[in-house]
């Protein structure tokens, strides 16, 4: 497949970071360019330059060795160690359909998980969740996973106590330019990473929360940053930052709301009219019920923030427009859902939910759309058809379903049982980057008879797999990016051939339907080029009955990035419901803000009460663990690829110290460790261990440690459980646990450390080798 040949206008492309213009030379591209548009465009693009025609690419179908030899009685232990061998198309595509066919014959569709959980392509089209769940549909089902590692812990809270966590607290978010206006105070607690406000699912135009920011800065309006690390807020807006143990967040706000009852600076008013529980909430929180108030006191103890700042905090937010922020990384921690739920009490006891510019928002800075206006009809996409497979497990479980066939767990309210996956098919994602305890995942990945992975780079999970198909990068194919969280449509043109053989996500999956006779249904009879215009075509319809126009395909292509007018008026979070709580219910039990949920606490579960409360983690600076290993690890999102995307790129290798990734860690704990800027350190606890370059600064408190997730994991010996990673992969250190009962989220931020220098020379970075290739014999 060869570029079209229409290239008399820039070729542009859009991605989860920013839009760009595709430069190329002799079918490479050697550069990119941000749409003029963006007043801040994300500093990871340039990085797709040296991606695409990296080492790293697969460039040909290839099956594990042993796997071609023996099929499904292969030796599973040494997945992730063996060569591959390459073989033409057809030979590895009728493999994959064989193996397809057979586990759906004998052990029934359930049996087939459709992984693929991922950021692969902004496109609407090459879309590869959408892809391969289509395909898996189309030949009778598959398991699927549930909700996101995001925010799955506030996700599963949220519909029980204020609403539908996606089609409320994101699409519905009060918007930036109401921030800017009426803002007084916001309270950000995980602070305002505009690093990981880099990136949108879906696509980017312009990079909105800067300039939001800095507008609200100019007017008066005052910022509070509540965390570990310091350089989670951008320094424009001279925020006052509280350094907060980790994982005491929930303590901080009920000893805020301690202060706002004993000082009478809660509105009874819209608690009254507006809510329901408080008054179960009371007792716990004066210590009525166990004999503990939550006193400024009590938190300073827990917090390490003094009983003095905490109050004035409290007053200060009873005095003034206040806007309560939570980021995502809050709620990826140990009974995550506690402070997603505090923050949303602790914003009702101060009557400002539905006012501009007051009120809780939830993830603020963790993705450039949240705050931005939505329009007002959906974009298409790929249908993807009805899976019927019953069988689903939550997304960070997937180790859990894996190890444990048959058994049984807690979500949400049902007793549920994890089913016998045989075989895992893998599209538009790396596990190894989002998913907890590395080293657990990889025991897990010795258990399936099959693992098929679609990809673009020989990535962990590539390289754990017993079929790889080589797909496309974005730059080589034809798509179109239109997401309702950004006002930008982009016809994203194909700017160089596909690398090698590879071929899109599309061709792989039509080649696979047609052998097992369900091309016709995986098709409908459409080309990629046949899709695309349909899609459009809805899109011009939806756009046309919401009242606006959207031009041809033809005038897209040519014209460049389309822009939509926004709406006439900001949006504020529950405005109608706050104007007439009745005329306006919202989708809870009560229809009311649950500040005491009946349902949730008919569910039993000790690790999430019927009302927030304050639970030690299983891991902290507070706890017994903290003596063996006395540093606390925050794995946060890193500012130089999105994810483990783009890591071998020139942006993120320029990031590196000795070639590894740099660990951050305050002056006071490297000098009691003797430890110099640029030493290559050993990072360890009882689960695994790596390596990182060290960096040293006091933007991180003292006790605590930050080392980005996303380095690709990189084994000293390959396909062996408990390997040192030595390019430091912090899922080697972080732990697999649900986050409670309820939300079964990732709790990645629960983890404690300890960090020395490394004797000796350090082993050399092999993250981005490919495996040993054969050729076919």
């Amino acid at each position: 497949m060869t570029p079209p040949d229409d290239r008399t206008h820039p070729q542009y492309f859009a991605t989860h970071w920013g839009t760009w213009e595709a430069v190329t030379e002799n079918g490479r591209l050697t550069g990119v360019r941000p749409w003029a548009g963006d007043p801040h465009p994300a500093m990871i693009g340039p990085g797709i330059v040296e991606a695409v025609h990296h080492p790293s690419r697969i460039r040909r179908p290839a099956v594990r060795r042993s796997f071609l030899e023996k099929g499904a009685a292969a030796e599973r232990g040494s997945r992730g160690a063996e060569p591959f061998v390459e073989l033409p198309w057809d030979e590895a595509l009728d493999l994959a359909a064989a193996e397809i066919d057979r586990v759906r014959r004998s052990h029934g569709n359930e049996a087939i998980f459709g992984g693929s959980y991922g950021w692969a392509s902004a496109g609407r089209f090459h879309h590869a969740q959408s892809q391969v769940h289509r395909f898996l549909n189309c030949a009778g089902g598959y398991t699927a996973s549930i909700d996101t590692y995001s925010y799955a812990a506030v996700s599963a809270l949220t519909p029980h106590i204020i609403g539908h966590f996606r089609k409320l607290m994101l699409d519905q978010a009060t918007s930036w330019d109401s921030i800017a206006a009426e803002t007084e105070l916001f309270v950000m607690f995980g602070g305002l990473p505009l690093k990981n406000a880099q990136v949108n699912s879906g696509g980017v135009g312009r990079h909105t929360a800067r300039a939001a920011l800095r507008a609200a800065h100019a007017r008066g309006c005052r910022f509070v940053s509540i965390g570990p690390i310091r350089a989670d807020t951008m320094p424009e807006i001279g925020a006052d930052w509280i350094a907060l143990r980790p994982g005491t967040d929930t303590a901080l706000m009920l000893a805020l709301a301690h202060v706002l009852v004993r000082e009478d600076l809660h509105d009874r008013g819209f608690l009254a009219r507006c809510t329901t529980g408080f008054e179960r909430f009371l007792p716990y929180l004066m210590g009525e019920t166990d004999g503990q108030p939550k006193t400024p006191a009590w938190a300073a103890a827990i917090t390490g923030i003094p009983a003095e700042a905490i109050a004035a905090l409290a007053r200060r937010m009873a005095a003034q427009r206040t806007m309560i922020g939570l980021a995502w990384s809050v709620q990826r921690a140990d009974h995550g859902e506690q402070p997603a739920w505090m923050a949303i009490v602790l914003a009702a006891m101060l009557g400002q939910i539905g006012l501009p510019g007051g009120g809780v928002g939830i993830g603020y800075g963790s993705e450039n759309g949240i705050g931005n206006p939505v329009r007002p009809f959906r974009f298409p996409a790929l249908p993807q058809g009805q899976n019927p497979v019953e069988a689903a497990i939550p997304v960070a479980r997937i180790a859990d379903a894996l190890l444990d066939p048959g058994g049984t767990y807690d979500f949400n309210g049902a007793q549920r049982r994890y089913p016998d996956l045989r075989l895992l098919y893998w599209a538009g994602g790396n596990p190894f980057h989002h998913h907890q305890d590395i080293n657990r995942l990889v025991r897990a990945l010795q258990r399936p008879e099959t693992i098929i992975v679609n990809e673009i780079w020989w990535t962990p999970m590539a390289r754990h797999a017993d079929i790889v198909f080589p797909t496309t990068s974005p730059v080589e194919r034809e798509d179109i990016a239109m997401t309702h969280w950004e006002p930008l449509i982009v016809a994203m043109r194909q700017a160089i051939p596909p690398e090698g053989e590879a071929r899109d996500d599309y061709a792989v999956f039509a080649g696979l339907a047609g052998r097992l006779g369900l091309e016709a249904a995986f098709t409908e009879g459409r080309s990629a080029e046949d899709w695309l215009r349909h899609l459009w075509d809805q899109a011009r319809q939806r756009a046309a009955e919401a009242g606006f126009a959207l031009p041809g395909l033809a005038e897209l292509r040519a014209g460049g990035p389309v822009s939509l007018p926004g709406p006439e008026r900001p949006a504020v979070l529950l405005e109608a419901f706050r104007a007439d709580p009745e005329a306006h219910p919202l989708e809870t039990p009560s229809g009311r803000i649950e500040i005491f949920s009946e349902r949730i606490a008919g569910f039993g579960y000790d690790d999430c009460p019927g009302h927030p409360v304050w639970l030690e983690p299983c891991e902290w600076l507070g706890g017994a663990e903290a003596a063996r290993f006395p540093l606390h690890l925050v794995s946060n999102q890193p500012a130089t690829r999105l994810h483990g995307q783009l890591d071998p790129g020139s942006v993120s290798r320029a990031s590196k110290i000795a070639g590894r990734e740099p660990i951050t860690m305050h002056p006071a704990d490297a000098a009691a460790r003797g430890l110099a800027a640029g030493d290559v350190v050993r990072v360890w606890n009882a689960r695994g261990a790596c390596l990182a370059g060290l960096r040293i600064s006091d933007e991180v408190m003292p006790g605590v440690v930050q080392l980005a997730t996303g380095a690709w994991h990189d084994p000293e010996r390959r396909g062996e459980p408990g390997a040192l990673c030595k390019h430091g992969n912090p899922n080697v250190l972080t732990r697999d646990k649900g986050s409670s009962r309820l939300g079964q989220g990732p709790s990645a931020h629960t983890a404690l450390v300890e960090v020395a220098r490394l004797d000796g020379p350090p082993p050399p970075v092999t993250a981005f080798d490919p495996p040993e290739l054969l050729p076919r014999r």
